[in-house]
C-alpha cells in the first residue's frame, strides 16, 4: 500500500514541477512579447550621398553631410514664398515647426510681425538657393562644425532673390550660421531628429568675385535677408 502511496506523491510532485515549469515560461514568452511590442518599428539611418565608396557608421551617428542637407532644405522651404510673403512667411512657420525649436520659432514669429509691419512682405515673392561654388562639396570643414554629438554649427552662404510683382526688387548675398540640435522628440512630423535653433550669430553680407557672382548681384542691393 505504501508502494503505491509514495508512486502518487512522485506524480503529484511531477504535476507542481511541470506547472512550475509553465509558469515560467509563460512568464518568459510575456517579457519576450513586451519587449518585441516596445521595440522601435523602425530606425533612422543616415546614409553618406556618395555611394561609391563603403561605409560603416554607428546606426544613430549623424555625419556632417546628412545636417547641412537637412539645415539647407528646411532653410529654403521656410524662405521659399512662391506667391505673396504675408501670406506664404506664416503658412511656412506652421508647416515647419517640427523642424523649429520653440525659441526659433518665437524669433521667426517676430520676425514675422515685424517684416509685416514694415510692409516688406505684401506681394512679394521669394526664393533663395546655394551661391555657385559655396556648397557643402566645395569646402565640408567650414560649413559644418562639430560642436558635440548632438550640436552643430552649419554655414550657408545663400542668394535670396525677392520680385514685387514682376520687378525683382532685391538680391541678397548673406551668410548664415545656424545652430542645429538633435532631438528626436516626434517621429511622425520629424523623421531626421534635427531641429533648427535659428542663428548662431548674425547674418552678415558677404562679397564675392565679380566673375562668380550671380547675374544681376551687381545691379541690386547686397542687404541682408
Amino acid at each position: 500500500m505504501s508502494r503505491f502511496r509514495n508512486e502518487v506523491l512522485h506524480l503529484q510532485a511531477h504535476v507542481k514541477s511541470l506547472r512550475l515549469a509553465l509558469v515560467v515560461l509563460f512568464a518568459v514568452a510575456a517579457l519576450l512579447g513586451f519587449g518585441w511590442w516596445s521595440a522601435p518599428k523602425s530606425l533612422t539611418i543616415h546614409v553618406p550621398p556618395d555611394l561609391r565608396s563603403g561605409s560603416t557608421r554607428k546606426w544613430w551617428d549623424v555625419p556632417p553631410e546628412s545636417v547641412y542637407a537637412f539645415t539647407f532644405y528646411i532653410f529654403q522651404q521656410l524662405n521659399r514664398w512662391p506667391t505673396n510673403g504675408e501670406e506664404d512667411y506664416p503658412r511656412n512657420l506652421r508647416a515647419l515647426s517640427a523642424y523649429l525649436t520653440p525659441s526659433c520659432r518665437a524669433s521667426l514669429q517676430r520676425d514675422f510681425e515685424t517684416r509685416r509691419s514694415n510692409g516688406e512682405l505684401r506681394s512679394r515673392v521669394r526664393g533663395v538657393y546655394e551661391i555657385p561654388g559655396r556648397g557643402y562639396g566645395d569646402d565640408p570643414g567650414a560649413r559644418v562644425k562639430v560642436v558635440s554629438d548632438h550640436d552643430w554649427r552649419v554655414t550657408l552662404d545663400i542668394s535670396a532673390d525677392e520680385y514685387y510683382g514682376s520687378e525683382q526688387v532685391k538680391r541678397a548675398l548673406a551668410r548664415y550660421v545656424i545652430k542645429v540640435v538633435r532631438q528626436d522628440v516626434d517621429p511622425e512630423r520629424n523623421p531626421f531628429g534635427l531641429l533648427i535653433d535659428c542663428y548662431a550669430s548674425p547674418p552678415r553680407r558677404i562679397e564675392i568675385p565679380a566673375n562668380s557672382t550671380p547675374s544681376g548681384a551687381n545691379r541690386l542691393s547686397g542687404e541682408n535677408s
